[in-house]
């Protein structure tokens, strides 16, 4: 019994493994759920309990607390930010990079420049983009930490009225509130940049905003632009309680900033899975 058992607690896992593999969505659930069932089948039946079971479930969704408790609670990230000119990043630490590049270019999109912030294990590169007629401005951005690292593109249009509407593919819940004059549509599709353009047109004109009320910007105002939002983000996320100043110009999460990324881990865990 005892093998049998084991047996299809392990058929589960591989079938699970090998559902999640898979790029459809619907078979990608499948995976998540069977993870799931796997644990509570581990807990029952070879643990001889339905309670542990129970429990070997529910421990998934607490899982991202080892990461926020032995990582999270000890970082220390700049208050401000000094973007600086960088080095594109190379195709081992950005596949793609050019091709996405080449795709805004073909819209009309001229190239501004290559900018970024680093603090100990923590780097962010920015390649802007500037729109031209269009008053919008393109951003490629690669975001690093220790070994983990991923890009996404935003769209950024700027009304005189102070409000900024963007446009992203951030591939996750964002880790800080967004300030309330910053209005963000996620474009969660997979097509090529041309989607996204389109895509933001029907944001700003879902939004009551046409060309006339957008921003003409000065290039040279665009790193100075781009470091006083930054700033605004940290002070709004400063004044919720989700992060705290901390010694020389640094901040961390504060205990209600952690319990806010747990809560975004299990959005991620809903919309992903």
């Amino acid at each position: 019994m005892m093998i049998s058992n084991l047996l299809l607690v392990a058929g589960v896992a591989v079938l699970s493994m090998a559902c999640r593999s898979f790029s459809n969505r619907a078979l990608f659930r499948i995976g998540t759920i069977g993870f799931g069932a796997t644990s509570f089948l581990a807990g029952w039946l070879l643990g001889g309990r339905l309670w542990l079971g129970v429990a070997l479930t529910i421990s998934w969704l607490f899982l991202p607390w080892l990461e926020i408790l032995t990582r999270i609670r000890h970082l220390r990230l700049p208050m401000d930010r000094t973007l600086k000119p960088r080095t594109p990043p190379n195709r081992n630490s950005f596949p793609g990079f050019s091709e996405i590049t080449d795709e805004i270019e073909t819209e009309g999109f001229e190239y501004l420049n290559d900018i970024g912030w680093n603090h100990e294990d923590s780097r962010q590169f920015f390649r802007v983009m500037d729109g031209g007629s269009r008053k919008t401005q393109a951003c490629i951005c690669l975001a690093e930490q220790n070994e983990f690292a991923f890009h996404y593109t935003t769209l950024t249009s700027r009304a005189a009225d102070g409000r900024i509407f963007m446009t992203w593919n951030y591939p996750f819940s964002y880790g800080l509130k967004l300030p309330p004059q910053l209005k963000v549509h996620r474009y969660s599709g997979l097509g090529p940049f041309t989607e996204m353009l389109k895509m933001h047109d029907r944001f700003l004109k879902g939004q009551g905003v046409d060309s006339k009320q957008l921003l003409t910007e000065d290039p040279a105002e665009t790193v100075h632009i781009m470091q006083t939002e930054m700033r605004a983000q940290i002070s709004h996320n400063i004044d919720l309680g989700l992060l705290k100043p901390e010694g020389d110009n640094l901040i961390r999460y504060t205990p209600r900033g952690m319990f806010f990324l747990w809560v975004q881990f299990l959005r991620d865990f809903i919309r992903l899975s």
